[in-house]
């Protein structure tokens, strides 16, 4: 069985059955990786496979419309469209409390 290592959650080290789908096994064993669809359409669960991109599966079609041909060349996926053939240490960039993923916090003109 894989173990995917969730490093932005502490390193966190988990096992699943081979073709597991990422963000599943996020979900499932609290491994923290931010999502809201789950389908491929918003690109919240986007996470850089750190290490073992070679035992993940190709990049899906959604993935190519969402991410740009850097970020999927330096190993970002989207977790909902990521099925694991193997071990992977992934990381994600968190959000603030109560912000929405991909949101820019903006200053008032008294704070500035």
């Amino acid at each position: 069985m894989p173990d995917i290592t969730f490093i932005t959650n502490d390193g966190k080290v988990v096992s699943a059955p081979e073709d597991s789908n990422l963000l599943r096994i996020s979900l499932r064993e609290k491994g923290g990786i931010p999502f809201k669809c789950g389908g491929g359409l918003c690109g919240t669960c986007k996470c850089l496979v750190e290490e073992g991109r070679e035992n993940t599966d190709a990049v899906k079609k959604k993935e190519e419309k969402l991410l740009s041909t850097e970020e999927l060349e330096q190993g970002y996926r989207l977790a909902c469209q990521t099925f694991l053939k193997g071990d992977v240490k992934v990381s994600w960039e968190e959000t603030p409390k109560g912000g929405a993923a991909g949101a820019r916090q903006v200053q008032s003109k008294a704070e500035a």
